[in-house]
């Protein structure tokens, strides 16, 4: 197989999307093997390496199986392989919404324009703030959505001055922030959203509030 129609996947499944605005739907999730960050809090660790190789055809004909209209493409980091854009295409043409869920660091102006682009922005708690690609900025449209996850005061106030510096509430994009599990409690970042009247969506992860914090292929 060629560069543009082999990926290395983690995993298939069909479960329940716990993030972004599309919580709560039946939706089908391609896990792809390999990332390249490091995120301390990583909470898929498991998808860091290895993989099974499959072709993209295998891939599109898999997760169309779940029967759900709409498909995760997860990872690991999904952009690091060539072939994650054209299995977005197909997934795409054969009628499926597609959500990508990327952690910011690559170029997301490659992408098909039919897929609603999930952008981490590494906050300093992460351990990775200095790969957060911020060109990328200037390609997210309300389609998409960009996401903080928050381990500490320190990184919610980041949050609050890269919202400002890039005027990122005037974009028209919906910004989720959300808590470090077992760090940052949602009582509190809901307090401090409600002081600052901040316009972001708090949001917990409703797939391990259903099946336990440390439950994977869910």
């Amino acid at each position: 197989m060629s560069d543009s129609d082999k990926l290395l996947i983690h995993e298939i499944f069909t479960s329940i999307q716990g993030e972004s605005t599309f919580t709560g739907l039946r939706c089908t999730f391609v896990r792809t093997a390999s990332c390249n960050l490091r995120c301390r809090w990583c909470d898929t660790p498991q998808a860091r390496c290895g993989g099974s190789a499959m072709s993209r055809r295998q891939v599109v004909e898999q997760a169309l199986s779940g029967g759900t209209s709409l498909v995760v493409v997860t990872g690991g980091e999904p952009l690091l392989q060539q072939a994650v854009l054209p299995l977005m295409v197909a997934l795409c043409d054969a009628g499926r919404t597609v959500l990508l869920e990327t952690n910011g660091s690559r170029d997301i102006s490659v992408v098909d324009r039919r897929v609603h682009r999930i952008m981490d922005l590494k906050a300093p708690g992460s351990g990775q703030q200095d790969h957060n690609r911020l060109a990328n900025l200037k390609h997210l449209t309300g389609r998409d959505e960009l996401k903080f996850v928050l381990a500490d005061r320190g990184d919610y106030e980041w949050m609050q001055q890269t919202i400002s510096d890039h005027r990122l509430d005037q974009r028209g994009v919906p910004l989720l922030v959300t808590c470090v599990t077992g760090e940052l409690e949602p009582r509190q970042l809901a307090a401090w959203v409600l002081a600052d009247r901040l316009d972001v969506r708090l949001q917990v992860q409703l797939h391990k509030i259903i099946w336990g914090p440390d439950a994977t292929g869910v």
